[in-house]
């Protein structure tokens, strides 16, 4: 088969790999769409440790089932599996689980590939009316409805009277604010640095995008919920000023360190802060269930590229050379 391989620092190549094998328990998929993540950017920059090259990137697929009873059927991937014997998993929370793996991650190579072996449990099926390149955008936006759902949960009031804010208009920040808005938020504002993105959220979602250290930021001590999509040592200044006396801060961006943190004012005025990492089976099902029902909106936000064209989608997205806050990437069909 044909995949695209991250094989060092900075350098993607398409080319021939061994096709998978299914085990027990498990199907193929035939990848029709893939997204490209800010942890594969990370990993295309030789910075995950997690991710040694060669090794095929991405874990944000749907497609179609090939091998066994569910053979044909339409579905999109839940990129995360543990041991369902696991005590977190017992609870429900896979993504904590010690045994969890990630497609994209040793010793499950990702799905920038013609074909991804997954345990059936992972294939979720999706309706004949959702297009394939939306059903790739379920993992993602199930790690923004994880984060909307913890910071509902430790608001001291409903959030539909919160005003909230969002750092980051990429995909992550960007599904934040539509599932923010889907939950009942009704004051909502997305800080992003990208001029090219902030037109985007603005054009098609009708958000509120400002400049971050502009006279447009929200001033300080005014924020109820303050999600940092982002997770830079700027970003977490910038949630922590921002956000009030008694608010919260949900911290599910992934770049390394702490720098930012203001603990003082945490501890003074009693400010909460939540770690927000992946989904739990639960979150990934009703956003695929909200994704088939129309509830996120038109979804213009993307681009689509052809994978054997995926050096060049992430170059372009290095550089901040395009305006979509995802790219999905397109695998020849044969």
């Amino acid at each position: 088969m044909k995949a695209l391989v991250y094989t060092g620092p900075n350098t993607l190549v398409y080319r021939d790999e061994p096709e998978p094998v299914a085990a027990p328990g498990e199907v193929l998929v035939r990848v029709e769409a893939v997204g490209i993540c800010g942890s594969d950017m990370h990993a295309y920059h030789g910075h995950d440790a997690r991710r040694p090259p060669p090794l095929i990137l991405g874990h944000e697929a749907a497609g179609h089932i090939v091998t066994g009873h569910r053979a044909g059927e339409r579905v999109t991937i839940n990129p995360l599996m543990a041991d369902p014997a696991c005590p977190y998993a017992i609870e429900g929370r896979w993504h904590l689980s010690p045994t969890r793996q990630i497609l994209s991650m040793p010793p499950r190579p990702g799905a920038f590939a013609e074909l991804i072996r997954v345990p059936e449990r992972n294939a979720v099926a999706i309706p004949d009316s959702l297009p394939i390149e939306h059903a790739a955008l379920a993992e993602p936006i199930a790690v923004s409805w994880h984060a909307v759902r913890l910071g509902m949960r430790l608001l001291h009031q409903p959030l539909a009277a919160c005003r909230v804010v969002v750092l980051g208009g990429g995909a992550i920040g960007l599904t934040a604010a539509i599932v923010a808005r889907l939950f009942g938020a009704q004051a909502i504002r997305v800080g992003e640095t990208n001029a090219m993105r902030r037109e985007t959220l603005r054009r098609t979602e009708g958000l509120d995008a400002f400049l971050p250290g502009s006279s447009g930021q929200p001033p300080d001590n005014s924020i109820d919920l303050a999600i940092d999509a982002v997770g830079a040592a700027q970003t977490r200044a910038a949630a922590c000023a921002m956000v009030r006396p008694g608010g919260v801060i949900i911290h599910v961006g992934l770049l390394p360190g702490q720098d930012g943190l203001d603990v003082r004012k945490i501890t003074l005025q009693e400010v909460t802060v939540s770690g927000s990492y992946c989904y739990t089976p639960q979150d990934f099902e009703q956003t695929v269930q909200a994704l088939g029902d129309r509830r996120l909106g038109d979804l213009r936000w993307f681009e689509q590229r052809a994978l054997p064209e995926g050096a060049q989608a992430f170059a372009a997205i290095d550089a901040g050379a395009t305006p979509s806050s995802k790219i999905i990437l397109r695998p020849p069909q044969s």
